[in-house]
Formats: C-alpha cells, structure tokens, sequence
C-alpha cells in the first residue's frame, strides 16, 4: 500500500523495498526476504491479498516466510483487510496460523472497510502480543484518542451477523474482475497478473510510453504522464504505478459498477488507439 514507506519513515526506521515481478505474480519469496534481511531488520511488513496487484500469497509462500520469520526472529506485520475478497484458483491463510512460534510474532491488521464496505466508519483492529498491543494503545491514546461506540457496535455487528452480503459482494466483484481483465486482454499492449483477490488490476503500460495517445496525441514518459493524460482528456481516473514504487504500471479499481467499469474501459481503449 502506498502509505507503508511513510509510515515507517514516521518511526525513524528505513523501509527496505524488495521489488516483486508481474512473473512471479507480485509475491515476496522466502529466498528475496532472507536476501533483504540485515542486522538492522526489525520487522516483515505483507499485505495479502495486496494492494495494489490483487496478489493472493499462496499457502506455500506464505508458510516459507513464516518459516524465515522464525529462523531470524523477525516480527511480521500482515495486513489482511482483503482477506474476506479471494477469488477462484486463491487461497487466504491467516499469517498467524503456521503455529505458535509464528503466532506470537505476528501483527495482525483488519478492518471492515473492504469486506463489508464500511469505509465511512473508520473501524480497523489489530491482533497482537499483549505488550504490542499495549505499546499501539499508549501511541493511539496520544493521536487519534478512540473510535467511536457507534462504529464499534456497527462492526461488531457485521462481523457476527449474517455474511451472505459478502458472499454477494464478491459474486459482483468476481464478475467485474473477469470483465475487466477480458476487456484488457483484447487491448494490445496491455500486460498484466491475474489479480487473486482485493478488487484491483494492476497492469503495464509501459508499451505506450513514447506514442500519441488520445485525441490530442499526447506522448507521455511515465505512468504518471499516463493516468494524467487519461484523466484530462478522457475522464477516466487511473493511480500510477509510481506511487507504489512499479513505474510502468496503473492500477484500476473495479469496486463499482459493471456499467461505468465498461464505460471506462470503452474510453481507455479509445485513448490508446485515437
């Protein structure tokens, strides 16, 4: 996520970036984490499923980076809010379940903006040791002071209420995935991984740097060019794969619906073939 580098550089730590590969289908191996590991790493940070690639770690990667994470004695952070929005051909494990030496170096963080779309509450948690735990609390106190009751009881609720709308939800989100990945698989140039979960596609369109795009022929150099070139001239918003350290690449949220997914798709296909 965009934020993480920040966050960590809030702290006074240094984030350690491992590149990951449309390839390998924007997962972190056991093998590039021990590479990147240092007497000054204190902490794995992992995002599954992820934004912005929709990568859904399978079971074995996963269990060959809890098996580092205990061989090092590194505390990891994993952030599974998409845990709930997995796809065929995926799998979600928890970080936490590859045992007890696993488990008590785990952070967990979650939260009901995603699954249950409740953005506009602002309710998250995490599932941590105690003394994390207290430590986070006694930062929070000082910064954002509580969470309202009401969002608390509001997520408490869909939590253990009935789950079918997250069964539908991600019937409608599977059906705008297939969609938008058969629509940018007949444009040529366009590459990308299949996303297995979140609600994203990620794909490369460094092929068209160089060349005039749209109705004003516009040659962009980067994917930041890009998604201002397209916004501008065909109202289709775009986030750069810069801002996520993957230059050449544009992420595409199909979180809404299928009719205005189609219409920006119809547009993006004219920009790129004005």
């Amino acid at each position: 996520w965009v934020s993480y580098s920040a966050l960590v550089e809030l702290t006074g730590a240094t984030p350690v970036i491992v590149d990951t590969t449309q390839e390998s289908g924007f997962c972190l191996s056991p093998e590039q984490f021990e590479q990147a590991i240092t007497p000054n790493t204190r902490l794995l940070m992992l995002n599954n499923p992820c934004n912005p690639t929709g990568a859904a770690y399978p079971v074995e990667t996963l269990e060959g980076l809890a098996r580092v994470c205990v061989e090092r004695d590194i505390p990891v952070l994993s952030d599974e809010i998409y845990e709930k929005l997995v796809y065929e051909g995926s799998d979600f494990r928890c970080f936490a379940s590859f045992g007890e030496e696993v488990r008590k170096r785990t952070i967990i963080v979650s939260g009901v903006s995603k699954a249950y779309a409740m953005t506009g509450w602002r309710i998250g948690w995490s599932i941590a040791p105690a003394d994390v735990t207290k430590a986070m609390s006694n930062l929070q106190s000082q910064e954002t002071s509580n969470p309202s009751s009401i969002s608390q009881y509001a997520a408490v609720a869909a939590l253990n209420g009935p789950q079918e709308c997250v069964t539908e939800m991600l019937e409608k989100f599977r059906e705008r995935r297939n969609y938008v990945l058969g629509r940018l698989r007949e444009i040529p140039g366009l590459s990308f991984a299949e996303p297995g979960g979140a609600f994203y596609a990620f794909f490369d369109v460094s092929s068209y740097f160089g060349k005039p795009l749209g109705e004003q022929e516009t040659k962009v150099a980067n994917s930041t060019d890009f998604c201002t070139a397209l916004l501008e001239q065909a109202h289709v918003a775009f986030v750069s794969g810069d801002a996520f350290g993957a230059p050449g690449y544009v992420r595409l949220s199909f979180a809404t619906d299928l009719a205005t997914i189609e219409q920006g798709l119809d547009r993006l296909a004219a920009f790129l073939n004005p």
